[in-house]
């Protein structure tokens, strides 16, 4: 039988990781580094580990939300960037943006959403909700979530990551030791161009 996957998508840490993998040191349009989340579940559920075939069960993709009030030309392109996932299949989580006093001379920030991941990936392991959890970020305060499915469980649910691979890339978040590591689902930018989307959401 297949083993279910769930894909976890921390969408700005994603976004901006593709932009210094692909982009460093170009002029990038705004829509570099923008990819199909489904495209995405569905490329890293056609490479599963040695011996082990996969179907999608869920995308699952993080985002930081602007207020509209505030920034009501990004919250258009922001809906219209998250209908579009949820018309394709992906379930999307949003976190307020949080904006500082001295706004707009200090960007707002994504708060929340790492904290929001990683609950989901630790309940959707403890639920049985999948049998592989694939996390794509490179956030390291996301680590605890992964070693904990790591080492809670012996076989099922496996924890799984996936990172880009390029010059600029952070490093992934393998888990090494304990019950056993994390596999990878390294993407290179054959794979970016695979799975990239284009659509000016600002449009």
């Amino acid at each position: 039988m297949a083993d279910r996957v769930a894909v976890f998508v921390d969408m700005q840490n994603v976004y901006g990781g593709a932009r210094r993998t692909f982009y460093s040191g170009v002029s990038a349009h705004h829509t570099d580094g923008q990819i199909d989340p489904l495209a995405l579940g569905n490329l890293i559920c056609s490479r599963p580990p040695p011996g082990l075939t996969r179907t999608l069960s869920e995308v699952r993709v993080y985002t930081g939300r602007p207020e509209s009030t505030k920034e009501p030309k990004t919250y258009g392109a922001h809906m219209r960037q998250c209908e579009a996932w949820e018309r394709a299949g992906a379930v999307v989580i949003p976190r307020p943006l949080r904006y500082p006093g001295d706004w707009p001379d200090t960007r707002a920030e994504q708060k929340g959403v790492d904290v929001q991941l990683a609950i989901d990936f630790v309940a959707g392991a403890i639920d049985d909700r999948y049998d592989v959890g694939v996390m794509f970020s490179t956030d390291t305060d996301l680590r605890p979530a992964l070693e904990f499915v790591t080492d809670r469980f012996e076989r099922y649910p496996r924890a799984e990551v996936a990172a880009w691979r390029g010059s600029g890339a952070n490093r992934s978040l393998r888990v090494r030791g304990g019950q056993r590591s994390t596999w990878v689902h390294f993407l290179d930018w054959d794979d970016y161009l695979a799975i990239r989307d284009r659509t000016d959401y600002l449009l």
